[in-house]
């Protein structure tokens, strides 16, 4: 029996195999979508993380991620 988690995403639950790290699950959410990781943004639980720490931020069971459209212009 393989472990998961749950996370909470803007398009509902997900269960992801454990151990997960954040750039799995970014993958995962926009698996349907047809977006490019790398035109995302991401914040768990509230807290910004960046494209290049997402490999190295691993999640737990009832995290909240959130993909979004980075804001910019000046």
């Amino acid at each position: 029996m393989t472990d998961t988690i749950t996370i909470q995403t803007d398009r509902g639950p997900l269960a992801l195999p454990a151990p997960c790290n954040l750039a799995q699950a970014v993958d995962q959410v926009l698996a349907q979508s047809g977006q490019s990781a790398e035109c995302v943004a991401t914040a768990v639980n509230g807290q910004f993380v960046s494209r290049t720490d997402r490999a190295e931020h691993w999640l737990a069971h009832g995290d909240t991620v959130l993909c979004f459209s980075p804001i910019t212009g000046g």
